[in-house]
């Protein structure tokens, strides 16, 4: 019998041009791999796997070589690759969640490697020249294995690098030759000016350990997790009968095409926004405009201050109210004067500044019609809190079995806890208690759990304890770290699903660091601090916007600290209406004819958001580039799935030109829209989406340092 059913197998593996989920056939040693827009043939012979041919539709040109690997890694310190000798076990189909469609290719290590399986997906997506990847490692060699420096994709480019440029540092910095990338590259281009063409290179790989380099040997390109010899070096162990699954990468060629941002902006946008699962694209209810009460208050809270400033963000036209740190104590900080850092840890409301609980402080606030958030650090906790001294074995440990703090070197009162142990339980339950007894609907969830955004010392990073239970050392720490982490905002939106995480960028581990892999977990990202008056601050939003929302989503660009309080701060709001619109500010300082226009302001938004669903969308427009003094500077939020119109936003920053003509992208051709004034509605043209992509309508404002913002509405009738 058992023979009978190997002779099955073995039959159904050679049945040649077996069909797979539309996008995928295969025969004995092929995979082919095409949508209609992009093609991948795949070869499994004499041991080996490699890609022997990647193109677009309608293009010659072969964007891999024969000589490529199709993935390495270092198996128990021994390298490992596609041409390490592999028998091929089956190809299945395979597809996701969001419409993504393939193939697995199953395969066997043979001699040094036997009792290692490999399976290779490959997922190509409706209408985008688009291929993602992943790799899942089995092990079945008996014994412990060790994973280090992981290349998901290994590709042999079809085009030199001596005419060619790397758009890097989110697509948006250019760089001649060899370049090894990090965390702040979750899209590379590489664009070849001879050929006319290029490759996205996208890794969805997490915050530190994220690698993706180009002509490191001769025209390679490599997407995946940091080597072993890098700053902080990815590792992973899997006991035997246990298998792991590497993050995704994915790549997208383009060709006749001199600019790569246009390609971010069309075929990137469109598959990130459709098929990648981030979580602001996934939820049906977005926030539109939020006050938090960092600046100026920080932690010198009360209720009656709460209540006070949700009086007035309410008549502003606010939606979201939250408050930050500094609203509970630990057991032992009660009743002294400590810092807000050194109350973490226990979260226990703190009852001088709150008799009476958080409740009618949230009660409040839902009362003028908008929901309430809190601040809580994901991973930190005080040495005066009880959960500090009750579970010594969850605090992150050096080499020396020390407890540290990964979030700065000053503060001997704060010590990090491991994500790699059963905290996640606990901080998990802090949150989950909120959500059920005060009704709460955001977090903020601050400061380090694996890296700091403010130490050098890359040895100041992961944990080092031998004895917690998800990590043998701090190289695996690393992961395990990102993944729990993961797990734990996933369990938090499985138990409260309409709770909205903004992750700052100092949990993600790096200045201003935003990723794929954080987004497919987190709403938000509280992005960076920027409190410079106008119109040096909103220049700064509108740069930081611009660098890396090529990459990722504007509205999840949570970018503090700009106030309502602010003599300019109708100006700055324009600026933060590209990225998600937070503010701050001692709201009780608003004289009444400001409260009155901010919530002209505030109305006009939620409308836009109503009318339009703008936030899933933000573009460059042509003839604008990166926001520089003395120049000019827009963008458009175009809804280009529905293209009935959205918002564009123009600047004058400091420029000796008093007028500019706006080109805008991404409408029906043949349709008539109207041009209208923000937000006063006031009509100032009439043009067919042809019209306003070819000739576009003039903007003039006679200040040097002045913002307009448009409305563009498709006429129906």
């Amino acid at each position: 019998m058992r023979n009978n059913i190997l002779l099955f197998l073995g039959l159904l593996l050679f049945v040649p041009a077996v069909e797979a989920q539309d996008f995928a056939k295969w025969t004995s040693n092929t995979l082919s791999l095409s949508n209609g827009l992009i093609e991948r043939e795949i070869l499994i012979e004499k041991g080996s796997i490699q890609t022997i041919r990647l193109k677009i539709t309608g293009s010659d040109l072969n964007f891999n070589s024969v000589e490529s690997k199709e993935f390495s890694l270092s198996v128990n310190g021994k390298n490992c690759d596609g041409q390490s000798g592999w028998s091929l076990n089956s190809i299945i189909p395979a597809s996701d969640t969001r419409r993504g469609k393939g193939a697995t290719v199953k395969l066997k290590g043979t001699k040094e490697f036997a009792g290692i399986e490999v399976d290779i997906t490959y997922l190509l997506y409706p209408d985008l020249p688009v291929i993602r990847k992943q790799i899942t490692i089995s092990n079945f060699s008996g014994k412990e294995v060790m994973l280090e420096s992981f290349d998901i994709e290994k590709l042999q480019l079809g085009f030199s690098y001596i005419e060619s440029v790397s758009y890097t540092n989110y697509g948006r910095q250019k760089h001649l030759s060899t370049y090894v990338g990090d965390w702040d590259d979750p899209v590379i281009a590489v664009h070849s000016y001879s050929q006319n063409a290029g490759i996205l290179l996208g890794n969805e790989s997490p915050g530190v350990l994220k690698r993706t380099a180009y002509n490191t040997v001769f025209n390679n390109a490599e997407i995946g997790l940091t080597h072993s010899d890098e700053k902080y070096p990815f590792r992973k162990y899997i006991k035997n009968n246990e298998k792991w699954a590497s993050p995704q990468v994915f790549v997208i060629p383009y060709a006749n095409s001199s600019d790569p941002w246009k390609i971010m902006n069309t075929s990137l946008a469109d598959f990130v926004r459709r098929h990648m699962g981030l979580r602001i694209n996934e939820i049906k209810k977005r926030p539109s405009v939020m006050y938090n009460n960092y600046i100026p208050f920080t932690n010198r809270i009360s209720d009656t201050l709460l209540i006070s400033l949700a009086k007035v963000a309410s008549e502003c036209g606010i939606k979201q109210f939250e408050i930050d740190c500094g609203w509970y104590n630990t057991q032992g900080s009660m009743g002294k004067n400590v810092s807000w850092i050194e109350s973490t840890g226990d979260y226990l409301v703190d009852k001088t500044k709150f008799p009476d609980g958080l409740k009618p402080v949230f009660d409040e606030i839902r009362k003028g019609g908008m929901e309430p958030g809190v601040w809580f650090s994901v991973g930190s906790a005080a040495s005066t809190s009880k959960v500090y001294k009750d579970h010594p074995e969850w605090l992150v440990r050096n080499e020396k079995g020390e407890a540290v703090n990964l979030h700065s070197l000053g503060n001997v009162d704060l010590k990090t806890m491991c994500i790699g142990t059963e905290w996640t339980g606990f901080i998990k339950k802090k949150i989950l208690d909120m959500v059920s007894e005060v009704g709460l609907r955001f977090v903020k969830l601050d400061l380090t759990v694996a890296t700091s955004a403010y130490v050098t010392d890359f040895n100041h990073s992961g944990c080092s304890a031998k004895d917690h239970p998800y990590h043998k050392d701090r190289e695996e720490s690393l992961i395990v770290i990102y993944e729990r982490l993961f797990e734990l905002f996933d369990e938090l939106h499985a138990e409260a699903p309409d709770l909205y995480i903004d992750c700052t960028f100092e949990t993600e581990g790096k200045l201003q660091l935003i990723d794929y892999a954080f987004c497919k977990h987190a709403e938000g990202n509280w992005l960076t601090n920027i409190a410079e008056p106008f119109p040096v601050g909103a220049f700064r939003i509108r740069n930081l916007t611009w660098w890396k929302s090529p990459a990722l989503p504007a509205s999840s660009f949570i970018i503090g600290n700009l106030c309502m309080d602010s003599p300019e701060f109708i100006q700055e709001l324009k600026t933060l209406i590209g990225s998600f619109p937070i503010m701050l500010g001692d709201l009780r300082k608003i004289p009444e004819e400001r409260k009155a226009e901010i919530r002209q302001w505030n109305n006009w938004i939620t409308a836009m958001q109503k009318r339009y669903d703008y936030d899933l969308y933000r573009q460059d427009l042509p003839s604008f580039g990166e926001p520089a003094e003395g120049a000019w500077d827009a963008w458009s939020r175009i809804n280009t799935d529905t293209k009935e119109g959205g918002i564009v936003g123009v600047f004058r920053q400091g420029s000796l030109d008093d007028q500019r003509m706006v080109s805008v992208p991404g409408l029906e051709k043949n349709r008539l829209y109207r041009v209208k004034n923000a937000p006063s509605g006031e009509e100032i043209s009439k043009m067919t989406g042809k019209e306003l992509e070819e000739n576009g309508f003039s903007v003039k404002m006679m200040k040097k340092y002045d913002s307009m913002l448009y409305e563009i509405e498709l006429i129906t009738q």
